[in-house]
């Protein structure tokens, strides 16, 4: 079963907690804190494994989940780190953000990778808060939580050619006469239900993949016919083949049906009618094909070449001239590397460590990343644990900024889920 696109949620491994504990042997007085940290949670991690066409295995995974970190134990000893968790995907696949719509990773290369959840740190333990003027705090840290994340994960296959137009063209001929594909060929609409690849070679040796897609039809790139979930796999081939019924044996004009798929591809990306062209006028071996090419040749100014699949004439001459065009044509990356949020996190862009709204009731809710990870990771079981969190938030600033818009003492402060009383 082919299946190029699924939605999956993926959630990394949670940190480890630190450990509070003490040093108290014979003979060694004073022995102060003595607990570890604990281990990374798990990466999740997307790579390509070249033996996969589709996305098949993860059709039925709702979640992935990592494993989280072991807790700090006594004795200084840290938690074991979880190993990453590793999710094999086809070559050509694109890993997006559904919350964001940013686009996390495009795998096109072999041995591709990408860090797509981050696991969460461990929480330290209490060694590592002993200072000069407090050598021997009573308390430690939570994990931090893993990054959970939507995704939408689609296979956009790689091919160097690919062959477009109407439904019962003859795409499906060609790529079984001209590579060792096998596609199923028969006398109606939508025989190609899914893409066919096949690997073609020309006369002096050359090869390169050709992507033999389900007919398209007006209204493609709006979702009728099959059209909307196949044309994906136009956008990464660098030369489009544009197979035209040249007899017009199903009453169409060619001309006409020729306007018609370069509407629809450029409604669905503009970029494509930027890539190379050709035409392949099929069925020349039937009536009124000799007629109709003369009037298509006055219209369409690309690179024509008249064959007919059936009985296998003129293909070879196609391909030799692909082969030649193919030298000299570069694979372009799908997306600017600004639109791939993995060169976006290397621009270390300074965020506002927090916000403070307001609300009807006079509750001030303080929202920002690095007070909530602050809060998941303290222990409020513990009184040192709490008083350390409080210093934090004036250090931060978030003291004075209530005391700015008007909090009184008493007046109740939320962050996340956890309510507090405002102390000046």
């Amino acid at each position: 079963m082919f299946v190029d696109e699924v939605e999956i949620k993926v959630e990394a491994g949670k940190g480890g907690d630190g450990c509070t504990a003490f040093r108290r042997e014979k003979y060694i007085s004073m022995g102060g804190p003595y607990g570890g940290n604990g281990g990374h949670g798990a990466d999740i991690i997307f790579k390509v494994d070249e033996g996969l066409h589709t996305l098949l295995d993860l059709r039925y995974q709702k979640q992935i989940k990592g494993k989280n970190g072991e807790n700090g134990r006594g004795k200084n000893q840290h938690g074991k780190g979880a190993d990453p968790m590793i999710v094999k995907v086809p070559l050509g696949t694109v890993v997006t953000d559904l919350d964001t719509g940013l686009v996390l990773a495009d795998l096109s290369h072999k041995e591709d990778e990408a860090l797509i959840a981050k696991g969460g740190r461990g929480g330290r333990g209490n060694t590592a808060f002993k200072t000069q003027t407090n050598t021997a705090p009573e308390y430690s840290e939570k994990g931090e939580e893993g990054e959970e994340k939507n995704l939408k994960v689609e296979v956009k296959l790689l091919a160097d050619v690919g062959l477009v137009g109407l439904p019962s063209v003859g795409k499906s001929t060609i790529i079984s006469c001209v590579s060792a594909s096998k596609p199923k060929i028969a006398a109606y609409h939508f025989t190609t239900l899914n893409p066919n690849l096949g690997v073609v070679k020309s006369t002096n040796g050359d090869s390169f993949v050709m992507a033999d897609l389900p007919g398209l039809i007006e209204g493609a790139s709006q979702g009728e016919g099959l059209g909307d979930k196949f044309l994906k796999h136009i956008e990464r081939t660098r030369v489009l083949a544009h197979v035209v019924d040249m007899s017009g044996s199903e009453m169409r004009d060619p001309y006409e049906d020729y306007v018609l798929i370069n509407k629809e591809l450029e409604e669905f990306n503009p970029k494509l009618l930027k890539k190379p062209m050709i035409v392949i006028a099929n069925k020349m071996d039937l009536e009124n094909a000799k007629e109709n090419l003369e009037e298509f040749k006055k219209k369409v100014d690309c690179e024509i070449f008249e064959v007919s699949a059936a009985t296998n004439q003129g293909l070879q001459r196609v391909v030799d001239y692909l082969a030649d065009i193919l030298k000299t044509i570069e694979q372009q990356p799908l997306y600017e590397e600004d639109k791939i949020e993995s060169h976006v996190l290397y621009k270390f862009k300074k965020e506002q460590p927090f916000t403070i709204t307001k609300e009807s009731d006079g509750l001030y809710v303080v929202s920002g990343k690095e007070v909530e990870r602050l809060l998941k990771m303290t222990k409020f079981s513990n009184e040192g644990a709490s008083y350390r969190f409080a210093k934090k938030l004036k250090r931060m600033g978030i003291d004075d900024k209530l005391m700015e818009m008007g909090a009184k003492e008493g007046d109740q402060v939320r962050i996340l889920d956890f309510y507090f009383d405002f102390k000046d």
